[in-house]
């Protein structure tokens, strides 16, 4: 009874710097993902009829995906320096192997006869990627940007580490000051923040995700 007193006694002093820190946190993830998406959507449009660069495309994202954060900021540092630039910059390597692997799944699972049909109709490749192709796949294509933002969320709070934006600033404080009164308090805070933000924009997408599919996809 005592902790939780003192819990919500912390959360009620630091507030407002907490939902700042939850904005910042908010802002970089939501940035790097939709630096990549443009990216990984553009990366599965061009491949996902070729095999080679198919899996060219995909082995070199899985790469990304696989280098440890705490590697992959530190290696940013010399060329990009601290902050937000060298933290998006390995966010968006982060996020891009879901939504090109989805954005290729998804084209690639369009029924090649409603493509034939859309090409009897005189329409070219590119018109009917975007009146076709790309809707039809885009359940699956938001389900990866989903999940790439979920990686996202949890990883952005290591790019404190290199002076980046968010929650993960009050982990790292919490833990050079472990044993101090509010150290864990303050990490908890953090944390709670975190998970809360994932569970915000998770119910975000799928809102967006039933808008903006056709009835009869959802069906």
């Amino acid at each position: 009874m005592i902790f939780a007193v003192s819990f919500g006694e912390y959360l009620g002093d630091d507030a407002d710097r907490l939902f700042g820190l939850m904005i910042e946190h908010a802002q970089i993830v939501l940035v790097s993902v939709a630096i990549a998406v443009t990216i990984g959507v553009g990366l599965g449009v061009l491949t996902y009829r070729s095999e080679g660069p198919r899996h060219a495309v995909l082995a070199v994202t899985g790469v990304f995906l696989t280098i440890p954060s705490f590697a992959l900021f530190g290696l940013l540092i010399s060329p990009l320096g601290l902050g937000t630039t060298p933290a998006v910059v390995a966010l968006v390597m982060y996020a891009l192997l879901p939504i090109v692997r989805n954005t290729i799944t998804g084209l690639r699972e369009v029924d090649p006869a409603v493509v034939e049909s859309a090409q009897g109709m005189g329409m070219g490749r590119w018109r009917r990627l975007a009146r076709i192709e790309l809707p039809l796949a885009w359940p699956v294509i938001i389900t990866g940007i989903r999940v790439s933002t979920q990686i996202l969320v949890g990883i952005a709070a290591i790019a404190a580490v290199i002076n980046g934006p968010g929650l993960g600033k009050d982990i790292f404080r919490a833990l050079a000051r472990v044993g101090t009164p509010t150290a864990l308090n303050q990490a908890l805070a953090a944390v709670l923040g975190i998970v809360i933000l994932g569970l915000m924009l998770d119910i975000a997408y799928l809102l967006i995700g039933r808008l903006t599919t056709s009835r009869g996809l959802r069906e």
